[in-house]
């Protein structure tokens, strides 16, 4: 079942932004990945059966280049 999720993620430059989106992208079952928000610190992902847990532990866990996820949420099953 595809689904929406949508973290919100502490990014502070487009570095920071690149490599949590290539982190995100590497996770099996993602389809896309997209930034959202007014400081495009959302990143939005679309996939079936991504685990959301999962995808915040990898941001979370991140080293060097500081994105660090502070919520998740799944918006809408499709």
């Amino acid at each position: 079942m595809k689904q929406k999720i949508v973290i919100k993620v502490e990014m502070t430059c487009d570095k920071c932004r690149s490599k949590a989106m290539a982190l995100v992208a590497a996770t099996s079952g993602v389809d896309s990945v997209a930034l959202a928000g007014d400081g495009k610190d959302q990143v939005v992902v679309v996939g079936d059966g991504v685990d959301s847990v999962k995808l915040t532990t990898v941001l979370r866990n991140a080293k060097e280049g500081c994105p660090r996820a502070a919520r998740a949420a799944v918006i809408s099953p499709w």
